[in-house]
């Protein structure tokens, strides 16, 4: 599971997959019996309703939580067969609330992603240190390194929060609603990061958002849940209908071709509740 860690190279993400995973917290199961494969060096983007379990799915491919019942695995390797700093070095995920101490400054914040790369005895290296300034350069945030996080933008805030993921120089990324919060344009703007690096550096990209018409411009591949369950998954073109809107979200809505990109593009009309 070797990644190629320069900047300009592409990387060799390892192949995740999910079988047979069931998963809840401390109450009943959120997530049954759910199988599926990850597209290496793709954007993949999990759609669904409110609880449906998409970020319960993304948590459990991060190892952020424990199955009750099936396993994830690196390359056909279960994931607690496998060392934290081993996984950490293959795959970075990115919660949707992520906290920092107060003070802290971008730089600060992106050499932390270089931790699962070092060892007990290994002080920061001129390596990590440059890991640090090419995801800072990537992230448009080179000139922003000595500024502390809460001076930031909110778009430049998450945008440190991606540099530190690359700094881990992991082939995959697992984002959790990454453009929450954000206005229009700052989510325009973190998505472009998202595609971009996919489309550089070959890493593969799983992210959950809530935006059907930006999930469809900016993945290759999109998942959708419902009730716990995988009920569609492929190409943007073939997933977003309007009969699996109706279905699944209860959204009575009008498919158009985004002219630009040719993806599809949600016009609401309505819930399935709302009256003439």
């Amino acid at each position: 599971m070797s990644v190629v860690t320069t900047d300009s190279a592409q990387l060799a993400p390892a192949q995740l997959r999910a079988e047979n995973l069931t998963l809840g917290y401390d109450g009943p199961d959120i997530i049954r019996d759910l199988s599926l494969d990850v597209p290496s060096g793709q954007v993949t983007t999990i759609i669904g309703p409110n609880g449906c379990g998409k970020s319960t799915l993304l948590r459990a491919l991060g190892r952020l939580i424990t199955p009750r019942s099936g396993q994830v695995t690196l390359d056909g390797v279960a994931l607690p067969q496998l060392s934290s700093q081993h996984i950490a070095t293959c795959l970075s995920i990115l919660p949707q609330t992520p906290t920092a101490p107060s003070g802290l400054t971008v730089a600060d914040l992106v050499s932390r992603g270089r931790h699962p790369r070092q060892k007990w005895y290994q002080q920061f290296s001129a390596g990590d240190q440059a890991a640090v300034e090419a995801a800072l350069v990537e992230t448009d945030l080179a000139d922003l390194a000595d500024t502390p996080l809460e001076d930031l933008s909110g778009g430049q805030r998450q945008r440190a929060w991606i540099s530190m993921t690359l700094a881990q120089d992991s082939g995959i990324l697992l984002l959790d609603e990454p453009t929450t919060y954000l206005d229009l344009a700052h989510q325009v703007d973190v998505l472009e990061l998202v595609r971009r690096l996919n489309r550089r550096n070959g890493r593969t990209v799983v992210m959950v958002l809530h935006d059907i018409s930006l999930a469809a411009r900016y993945s290759d591949n999109m998942v959708v849940m419902k009730d716990g369950g995988i009920v569609a998954s492929g190409a943007p073109q073939e997933v977003v209908t309007a009969r699996l809107l109706q279905e699944v979200f209860g959204l009575n809505a009008h498919i158009v071709t985004e002219p630009t990109a040719g993806r599809p593009h949600v016009i609401p009309l309505g819930t399935s509740s709302s009256t003439a």
